[in-house]
């Protein structure tokens, strides 16, 4: 039976991800210090074979067990987390991937960092390859999730090619699903939040930004399969549908029965305009590709806010 540390496993993706990996075979040891993950998140799990450490990875962590994988996937991954959170998104990407990747090494391990597409920055080529080298502000606002993450991929390359260390770079697109936040800040939980409250719905910009919005338990399918292959260059997962943030407003609306209005607020500094994963890699290599329909994944992430923002029973 593999046994799997998941960084982060308390997080949106790193539940999910805890759950799948139980649902493998895996024995799971999740650390998480819950800066943006929640208890909530894995509650449900009664499983023998899942052990909780609440741990701040920044900081040094050694485990006496032995370890087949070691999945980094912790770190603030919403604007407004890691504009709340900078100096601990950066010391994410650089202390807490020293740290796992040393870890990784010590025990034999596979190590995977999840990587995201804000790599590819406000990306002058469309749809985005896992060549793409990215066009990034290295001091704007959002630097310190991407410059991060970039560092990180730079790390663990460079731990490939020295040590000869076996390791999975999974470059993330918009994802969605239950277990996100309501005050997440991105659009979908957004745009939900508002619309069960009735009330306006921002759209930033004039809504013809692009995004491509891929359900969570598809992501993590698709991180398991990563993991688990012998591929040591980075791989992009995401759904490559893409539409315009106005039209996901617009679907919000129509799913949610609202009545509220859209309403316009000046687009943030260094938002990207595009984004749409070039996915050609990892349907070759891992037989990967999403497959749950928008209109499904909706549905399934209103139900849980729904749930969310419930009274309590009495």
């Amino acid at each position: 039976m593999p046994t799997t540390l998941v960084t982060g496993g308390a997080g949106f993706v790193g539940s999910h991800f805890c759950d799948l990996l139980l649902d493998k075979g895996h024995e799971v040891v999740c650390l998480d210090n819950f800066i943006t993950g929640s208890r909530d998140n894995i509650a449900h799990i009664t499983d023998s074979r899942f052990r909780f450490i609440e741990h701040d990875i920044t900081e040094p962590f050694s485990y006496d067990g032995p370890l087949d994988y070691v999945a980094h996937m912790a770190s603030p991954a919403s604007p407004p987390d890691y504009y709340a959170h900078p100096i601990v998104t950066l010391k994410c990407g650089s202390y807490a991937t020293h740290h796992t990747l040393d870890l990784a090494r010590e025990k034999n391990a596979v190590f995977l960092i999840t990587s995201t597409s804000e790599v590819y920055g406000d990306p002058h080529e469309h749809p985005q390859p896992e060549t793409y080298w990215g066009n990034v502000n290295p001091i704007g606002p959002r630097s310190v999730y991407d410059e991060a993450k970039r560092y990180a991929e730079a790390l663990t390359t460079a731990c490939h090619r020295t040590h000869g260390q076996e390791v999975r770079i999974v470059r993330i697109f918009n994802t969605y699903g239950p277990r996100m936040r309501l005050n997440d800040g991105r659009a979908i939980p957004n745009f939900m939040h508002q619309a069960l409250n009735g009330l306006d719905l921002t759209v930033y910009g004039d809504g013809t930004q692009t995004r491509s919005f891929c359900f969570v338990s598809d992501l993590v399918d698709g991180i398991y399969r990563l993991m688990t292959s012998s591929i040591n260059e980075p791989v992009n997962i995401g759904n490559p549908k893409e539409m315009t943030l106005l039209e996901m407003a617009q679907k919000i609306l129509q799913v949610t029965g609202s009545q509220s209005k859209i309403v316009h607020k000046p687009l943030p500094e260094d938002d990207p305009k595009l984004r749409r994963p070039n996915i050609d890699k990892a349907r070759r290599l891992l037989g990967w590709e999403p497959r749950v329909d928008l209109e499904t994944g909706l549905r399934a992430t209103l139900d849980y806010f729904k749930q969310q923002m419930e009274p309590p029973k009495t």
